[in-house]
């Protein structure tokens, strides 16, 4: 397929990232440099030039088409084949995944949701390096393919591109009630939590082209990559903007720390941090601009906040630290979280809500790392077998015995 658009649309940018999310190939025709462009466009809506347009690769096209009818199109599964589980799985990343293999072979009646791809942010990580098994590393996108292909060896059910909006008790009884962006509403006697995290983004110019390609959220991730560079740049100055740029001066010879504010991480960070001549501390910017060159991350534009002047640091790649989301609002207010907002749980993976499990980077305390979810995803199924078992137990107490 085909999709017309201009790089400052920000409807080009979903659907372009809408279908690398779901690795689907596509051509994309700038109409700012291809004046031809949008004649083709005048002729496919009678005179307008709408963007973006997608043309399939039957010849048909739709405007701005929303992410619903992007999955129709691409052949996702956007509805349950029933209503009533044994479990449902929200999340389809790598902890989610790995819950739904492990449960199918279990004999447990799993259904995965996810509000995007299946593969999670490892989908779309451009290479990993560090996941056992690939001495020479994979791309997100690869591993993400093996992972729903095993699943769906296992007969497990998934659903893509609708959104959980709600999990409650279902009435007075044990069971949960999972309400989906669909209007779908599934029942079911226990739900694990996959939902990760989303870092949080700049919202800057540049960011979104050279997100994998020298623009990274992750040092333990990536920052291997970039073994003997000159020089990176970390924005952001709280705990983990400073801890995972000294993991950074493991590789790089220079560390340019950039942070709007003062710096906000402990004492201890910032003395080591300060002390270390790799490092470079600019504080009170503004980040203006990341800069590309030919599809790689070139250099961080930052603006002073007191004088106003503009400076370009150039560096190999750029670093964002300002923070974690975990993606968990669907719960309410009513289970508990910590300061970050991310899900508390028991030794059994059980957060305060009964029956819900949590898995992954949503988890407090997960290290969010793609290892530590995938176990973590297996240790929260085996957790729910053995909820499922109790609940089985008590239903056939319950049962009533015929004469």
């Amino acid at each position: 397929m085909t999709v017309y658009g201009a790089p400052w649309c920000p409807h080009c940018r979903r659907v372009k990232k809408f279908l690398a999310a779901h690795r689907v190939r596509y051509a994309f025709t700038n109409i700012d440099d291809d004046p031809q462009a949008i004649e083709r466009l005048r002729e496919l809506q009678d005179g307008g030039r709408v963007i973006p347009t997608v043309v399939y690769p039957d010849g048909t096209h739709e405007v701005n088409p929303s992410d619903e009818a992007l999955a129709r199109r691409i052949g996702l599964t956007l509805e349950a084949d029933r209503s009533a589980y044994d479990l449902v799985i929200v999340g389809g990343g790598p902890a989610g995944l790995a819950a739904a293999i492990y449960a199918a072979r279990e004999g447990i009646d799993a259904i995965v949701v996810d509000a995007g791809s299946m593969g999670g942010q490892a989908g779309i990580t451009d290479k990993i390096d560090n996941y056992p098994g690939f001495p020479d590393g994979v791309s997100g996108g690869e591993l993400a393919e093996r992972f729903v292909a095993q699943a769906r060896r296992y007969g497990v059910e998934l659903v893509s591109a609708v959104s959980v909006t709600a999990v409650e008790r279902d009435g007075d009884g044990d069971d949960l009630l999972t309400s989906l962006s669909s209007g779908q509403q599934l029942t079911s006697h226990a739900v694990i939590v996959a939902t990760g995290s989303t870092y949080r983004r700049l919202d800057v110019p540049g960011e979104e082209d050279l997100i994998g390609a020298g623009v990274h959220f992750c040092a333990t991730c990536d920052g291997p990559f970039y073994k003997g560079a000159d020089e990176v740049v970390v924005i952001g100055g709280g705990n983990s903007a400073l801890e995972e740029g000294l993991h950074l001066s493991e590789f790089a010879k220079k560390v340019t720390v950039l942070a709007r504010s003062g710096l906000t991480a402990s004492p201890v960070l910032q003395e080591r941090v300060r002390s270390d001549p790799q490092f470079d501390i600019r504080t009170g910017v503004d980040i203006v601009e990341l800069e590309g060159e030919r599809g790689r991350f070139a250099a961080v534009v930052a603006r002073d906040r007191g004088s106003g002047s503009v400076s370009r640091f150039p560096a190999a790649a750029a670093f964002v630290f300002i923070g974690l989301k975990p993606n968990n609002g669907f719960l309410g207010e009513n289970v508990e979280r910590d300061e970050g907002g991310f899900l508390v749980t028991s030794p059994t993976m059980e957060t305060s809500m009964s029956g819900v499990f949590a898995a992954g980077d949503v988890r407090s305390g997960s290290t969010k790392q793609l290892g530590s979810a995938v176990g973590d995803g297996i240790a929260a199924l085996l957790m729910t077998r053995r909820h499922l078992e109790a609940h089985h137990h008590k239903a056939a107490a319950l049962a009533p015995t015929w004469k």
